[in-house]
């Protein structure tokens, strides 16, 4: 564990905004958050400034400084934290880095001269995934991964504000150096060695009791499915659980923690489109068990007080960038975030932005509390309070978003609808019906929502035209069942599938006796999800996978793409070759790959008369 000197005293400090703020019983569901619509006395700091709009950045560090004295000045358990999101540095475009190291620095020279205790978090994805004319002797290779990609990323880190350290954690990129390392421990190596790190997780105790933890992402030619899910591997889960252990919330440990996407369960903003369809959303998306026991230790361990992720590209404007801790079940839906805040970090360069916003994170706390704001490097490095949090005691907290949403028109893309336990779309539960006729006998289309819980606890629904598996704990999305292709038009009804003599009640004394002869006796009840074409009278049984889930877990990682993209060029040349008057864009067109995925959900058709 590295641990920085304590100097003298202090941080910048919490703002007025903290004291006597709405507790989460009193606030709406993270899916649909409660904004300040009007700024109270304790909105603005003793300097009269309004913090939760963008603002220059010595006036709003000198408001926060000022704030702090009056309240009593600083101490050693106060801390400032800047937080990048995927830097995909591209060589050729250092100038917008450099501006927005520039940004960084007076608000880390604030910090320094009030008590010391700084750090620079990278939530990795270092380099671009794309040639940027760096190897002349290979100007096909990436540059994402490669050995001047993380040379050429820690010296940016470390210059940002050089008397400020700097930790970093992998990302789905950064093992991307495939044409130099053969495999991703030979990638990894060079990876901590040019960050001076020891693992690929990182602790480091920033103020009295006060930790930044770093997961990182180490597998990527070995993935199972897609290279761009973010794995932590099981060396680095049992370490964050021993540590989580020896750190309790009633000794008075407060931990934040930085990976690069964020938990299962995390609620915040994604997009379904790309990482809900290629199954990369979540920390070991792919994996069950391990998908899920991130938001389980969440939930177990309330000295977590937050959790910094990027990999979305998406800005900090939404409020659901930001999702609060647990909320009393009968004050609405019931997201059991334990006491942990959740935050989606943005980008630093425009080319590597997917709604416009270049924006990092700035993270200021003390023994009483953090603040959440947001650098606008588009503005100039332009400074905004986002959301206070407010420790009541060791395992309960009180928070409050500090802006309305600030979503523009265009931005609606990006919401995706999440089920929540008993919302208007829960759809008959077939769970407890023979046959639930989700759609009601009518088509899908590109306007329907529905969810519904298979008896088996699995969870499927509707969107945007879409059939999406969901978590069955969480409820957040896991991946594509089906296509709107494959769906829209069609109908969706869930049967009872099981032989009569199968069923047997858990309850009755004779339990499991009743399905002795059926070869997989269980007390679920057996159920088909049924698709019908409504015209062609075709019925599309939608078989799950052997693990149970219904996803489809069928997007091949990218050394496997990447061969096959060179087994296509090579029989274009040999087209080329062999066949006379062909030219190249007639080659491309008469070539295509075919191939069989033992993991895709199998489908049976049958035909009605």
């Amino acid at each position: 564990m590295k641990t920085p000197v304590h100097h003298a005293v202090l941080t910048l400090a919490l703002a007025d905004s903290v004291l006597g703020l709405m507790p989460f019983s009193t606030m709406r569901p993270s899916t649909a958050p409660q904004p300040r619509t009007s700024l109270s006395a304790t909105d603005k700091d003793s300097a009269g400034m309004d913090r939760t709009k963008l603002s220059n950045a010595d006036e709003w560090i000198d408001a926060a400084v000022k704030s702090t004295l009056d309240k009593g000045g600083f101490d050693d358990s106060s801390f400032l934290v800047g937080v990048l999101g995927d830097l995909h540095i591209d060589p050729r475009k250092m100038e917008e880095y450099e501006e927005g190291a520039a940004h960084w620095r007076p608000i880390f020279e604030a910090a320094k001269e009030a008590h010391g205790n700084t750090c620079l978090v990278s939530l990795g994805d270092l380099g671009e995934s794309k040639n940027c004319d760096h190897n002349d002797a290979n100007p096909a290779e990436l540059f994402a991964g490669t050995t001047l990609c993380h040379e050429i990323a820690a010296d940016f880190l470390g210059n940002v504000c050089p008397d400020v350290p700097y930790e970093v954690i992998g990302g789905n990129h950064d093992l991307e150096g495939i044409d130099e390392f053969k495999t991703d421990q030979e990638n990894l190596d060079v990876f901590m060695k040019a960050h001076n790190k020891p693992t690929p997780q990182f602790c480091r105790e920033i103020a009295d009791k006060t930790l930044l933890v770093g997961l990182g992402s180490t597998v990527f030619r070995d993935a199972p499915y897609t290279s761009h899910e973010v794995i932590i591997d099981e060396e680095q889960i049992e370490w964050f659980e021993n540590l989580l252990k020896d750190k309790p919330a009633d000794d008075g440990w407060k931990i934040f923690v930085f990976s690069h996407a964020p938990p299962n369960g995390s609620g915040l903003r994604i997009i379904q489109e790309n990482h809900v369809v290629n199954g990369c959303c979540w920390l070991n998306h792919s994996n069950e068990d391990q998908c899920r026991k991130f938001i389980e230790l969440v939930r177990e361990h309330r000295s977590i007080k937050a959790w910094f992720s990027g990999h979305f590209h998406l800005g900090q404007d939404y409020q659901d960038s930001i999702t609060f801790p647990t909320i009393p079940p009968e004050e609405g839906p019931y997201p059991n975030r334990g006491s942990c805040v959740f935050a989606q970090t943005s980008v630093m360069r425009s080319g590597t932005s997917r709604d416009g916003r270049q924006q990092s994170r700035l993270l200021r706390g003390n023994k009483d509390g953090f603040e959440v704001c947001t650098l606008d490097h588009k503005a100039g490095g332009k400074i905004r309070l986002d959301a206070t949090i407010t420790y009541r005691d060791n395992s309960h907290e009180v928070g409050i978003y500090m802006h309305d949403d600030k979503a523009y028109e265009h931005d609606n893309y990006f919401k995706v609808y999440q089920p929540t336990a008993g919302d208007q779309q829960y759809v008959c539960g077939a769970e407890t019906d023979e046959l639930c006729s989700i759609t009601d006998g009518e088509p899908v289309t590109m306007e329907t929502k529905a969810w519904w819980r298979l008896s088996n606890n699995r969870v499927l629904g509707v969107l945007n035209g879409m059939l999406l598996e969901y978590d069955q704990s969480t409820l957040a999305p896991l991946g594509l069942v089906l296509t709107k292709e494959e769906l829209i038009g069609k109908s969706i009804t869930v049967v009872d599938s099981g032989v009569e003599e199968c069923y047997f009640d858990p309850d009755a004394d004779d339990a499991g006796m009743e399905g002795a002869e059926c070869v997989d006796g269980t007390a679920e009840r057996e159920q088909a999800v049924l698709i019908h074409d409504l015209e062609t009278n075709k019925i599309t049984v939608v078989q799950p996978n052997e693990d149970g889930s219904y996803w489809r877990k069928i997007v091949r990682n990218k050394m496997a793409r990447m061969k096959e993209k060179r087994r296509e060029q090579a029989a274009i040349a040999y087209a080329l070759e062999r066949v006379a008057g062909l030219d190249e864009k007639e080659a491309k067109k008469s070539i295509e790959s075919t191939w069989v995925s033992a993991n895709q959900p199998f489908v049976a058709v049958v035909v009605l008369d």
